[in-house]
């Protein structure tokens, strides 16, 4: 008997955006089971197709129209999406079926939602994310909003799945009195080569145009966002005695944090420092990681991040900031920071002089983590497992 999985939060697949993006896309090109059929919401708007429904690896995705309300928009996006698949739900007589929400965003319409569902003995799951209340960028009312919807989320659930052992621990204390239902499933990776060489015009264009040499720069792929510590990681690199780059791959905006950085830390100062904007071909991107001497990671918000995964399955080196998020992915496959004043430049200077051995051993064992715990196959089949088990209610 077809199990029903209707998924929304995504902007949509094909993937071109983030993490959850890009985890319905391997989601749905990777089923294993036949007993499964998904429908995933896309935003209209994003969408190459602008079809009211589509078929695409094997899910059947269906637009949703969204007015442009400001920062309102990912929340009535949600709506609209759960608002589609009840209809379809009710259309079509289906019993069973599980709604997967990915994040905490409609948290005050979700009981209503609840209800319809279980006339139809369908189950609500739901992925907590990180602590997108914890994020700077919010103010301070969007900030208790999200956590208003976070608690409304995690009462109504009957399945949260958490991908990050942290994240799962804080639903289980901070929301106790729900006795929430949680099960960890991380997010995924893969270790593949870039398909690009030293000689293609695409490598030696973009090694040229920013004047990078080939393992001579340490890389940050991430948000251009405070709660992910580009000042420490940029102070602490000004100050380390290493003559390679610091290549910072970000959507950085001329914006107020930008302002704030440059009066703090003067990093145009120093020639070493490149800002060189966004990377969406991602075969280069890969090729750069590659051939990065090590990555830095300042990530502090959030569950398992898709790029601290893409770093431990591609570059060497591996420096995270020493939180709970990303020491349950790196753990001895990297080295860890703090935010202690001199402790990362001395762990870049420390660098320097790292032997051959020494690299290849951290960068087998980063590879061993992935293979190990994070490759999509793996996740893939824990999903699938866990959609075909019933959920008591």
């Amino acid at each position: 008997m077809t199990k029903n999985i209707f998924i929304i939060g995504a902007k949509g697949i094909p993937a071109n955006y983030g993490g959850f993006e890009s985890f319905v896309e391997q989601l749905t090109a990777r089923k294993e089971s036949q007993d499964i059929h998904y429908y995933v919401a896309c935003r209209r708007d994003l969408s190459e197709n602008k079809a009211d429904t589509y078929e695409y690896n094997d899910a059947t995705c269906f637009n949703i129209d969204v007015p442009n309300v400001g920062p309102a928009k990912a929340i009535l996006y949600d709506v609209n999406a759960f608002k589609w698949t009840m209809k379809y739900i009710k259309k079509n007589n289906i019993q069973n079926a599980i709604v997967y929400v990915l994040a905490c965003r409609m948290g005050p319409f979700i009981k209503h939602f609840k209800k319809q569902l279980q006339q139809y003995n369908g189950t609500l799951f739901v992925n907590p994310d990180g602590h997108e209340w914890l994020r700077a960028k919010w103010s301070m009312p969007v900030r208790k909003y999200w956590k208003y919807s976070e608690r409304l989320m995690v009462k109504h659930a009957d399945l949260l799945i958490c991908d990050s052992q942290n994240i799962e621990k804080y639903i289980q204390n901070d929301y106790k009195q729900y006795a929430p239902k949680t099960t960890y499933i991380a997010y995924g990776s893969d270790i593949v080569k870039s398909t690009l060489s030293t000689t293609d015009q695409v490598v030696t264009d973009w090694y040229k145009k920013y004047n990078i040499r080939l393992n001579e720069y340490y890389l940050i792929v991430g948000r251009f966002v405070p709660e992910n510590n580009y000042e420490t990681m940029i102070r602490e690199f000004m100050s380390s005695n290493t003559d390679k780059d610091l290549v910072i791959i970000s959507n950085v905006e001329k914006n107020k944090f930008y302002s704030e950085l440059q009066t703090k830390t003067h990093f145009e100062s120093d020639s070493r420092i490149k800002f060189v904007g966004t990377v969406y071909d991602t075969e280069l991107l890969k090729y750069i990681r590659e051939n990065a001497f090590a990555y830095i990671h300042g990530h502090e918000v959030g569950g398992t991040n898709p790029s601290l995964l893409e770093a431990l399955g591609s570059t060497k080196i591996n420096l995270l900031l020493n939180v709970g998020f990303n020491e349950e992915v790196g753990r001895n496959g990297a080295l860890y920071w703090s935010k202690e004043f001199g402790d990362l430049k001395q762990i870049i200077n420390n660098n320097e002089s790292l032997s051959d051995d020494e690299i290849n051993r951290l960068s087998n064992l980063a590879n061993q983590r992935i293979q190990e715990q994070f490759d999509w196959k793996i996740i893939v089949g824990q999903y699938e497992r866990t959609f075909n088990i019933e959920v008591a209610i």
